[in-house]
C-alpha cells in the first residue's frame, strides 16, 4: 500500500499532494467511497492520482463553471447537492456519471461544502439554515441532519471533515460540539489540524474510509492524528 513516508515513519492510508500548486485541495475537490469529483481541465495525472489514493473513480466536472468543487458541492454516499450556481447540464452530467441523487439548494449560501459536513449515517449542517433548507438536505442527502456551529462558526463544513470511519474538526470545538459531532455522524471525532497548522480542516483534506489526501504543508504530527482519527 502508498503510504506516506516521514523518515522511518509510514503513515498508511494517507497521501500528500498540492493541486494548482495549492496545498488548500479541499477546495478543489470532493469525495466519497465510490467518487472523487476533479475540476475539468485538471492535469490526468493528478486526476489518476486522486483515483488510485482514494480508490474511487475519478469524476471531472465543474459546477456554475467553476473549479472550486469543495465549497460548491455537499456529498455522501447516497446523493449530492450542489450550490445554487449550478447549471442544469452539470447536475444532468453529474446525475449520470454518479447515479446518485443531485440537487439544487436554492440557499442564499452558495457554498454548500462550508456549511454542510456529511457521510452516509448523518450531516451536520450550519444553524444558519432554515428548517425548510434542513429538511431538503436530508432528504437529498438520506440521513438525519443537525443544526451545529462550531467553535463560534456556522461554517459547519469548513470546521469539519468526515468520512464513514471517522472525522476531525476544528481544534477550538467544544467537548460538548465534538460530542454532537460524533453522535449525529456516528464515528469517532478528534481535533487536528492540515497543512502545518491551518484549523479549517476541510480545506485541505480530501477523504472517504479507504483513504485521505492532504495538502503537501500537512505536518507529521498532524498525519499521525489524521491516522488514528479516520481510522487508516
Amino acid at each position: 500500500m502508498i503510504g506516506c513516508y516521514l523518515g522511518d515513519l509510514e503513515v498508511l492510508g494517507i497521501h500528500r499532494l498540492d493541486i494548482y500548486r495549492s496545498c488548500n485541495i479541499g477546495i478543489f475537490t470532493k469525495a466519497n467511497d465510490n467518487f472523487v469529483l476533479v475540476p475539468l481541465g485538471l492535469a490526468s495525472t493528478k486526476t489518476e492520482q486522486l483515483s488510485n489514493f482514494l480508490g474511487a473513480k475519478a469524476i471531472s466536472i465543474s459546477i456554475g463553471g467553476s473549479r472550486l468543487l469543495g465549497p460548491l458541492i455537499a456529498m455522501n454516499g447516497k446523493g449530492i447537492l450542489v450550490s445554487k450556481l449550478a447549471d442544469d447540464f452539470e447536475i444532468d452530467a453529474l446525475r449520470k456519471e454518479t447515479g446518485l441523487r443531485v440537487e439544487r439548494l436554492e440557499s442564499k449560501f452558495t457554498s454548500l461544502g462550508n456549511m454542510i459536513a456529511a457521510n452516509d449515517n448523518g450531516a451536520v449542517i450550519s444553524s444558519a439554515f432554515s428548517r425548510e433548507t434542513a429538511a431538503m438536505i436530508s432528504e437529498t442527502l438520506g440521513v438525519p441532519v443537525r443544526h451545529l456551529s462550531v467553535a463560534q462558526y456556522i461554517q459547519a463544513g469548513s470546521m469539519v471533515a468526515a468520512s464513514n470511519s471517522g472525522a476531525i474538526m476544528h481544534p477550538a470545538g467544544t467537548e460538548w460540539e465534538m460530542k454532537q459531532v460524533s453522535e449525529t455522524l456516528k464515528v469517532d471525532v478528534e481535533a487536528c489540524t492540515v497543512n502545518n497548522g491551518v484549523p479549517y480542516v476541510s480545506s485541505g483534506i480530501i477523504i472517504n474510509s479507504k483513504a485521505a489526501v492532504v495538502g503537501s504543508l500537512t505536518s507529521g504530527p498532524e498525519l499521525m492524528i489524521l491516522s488514528r482519527a479516520l481510522k487508516l
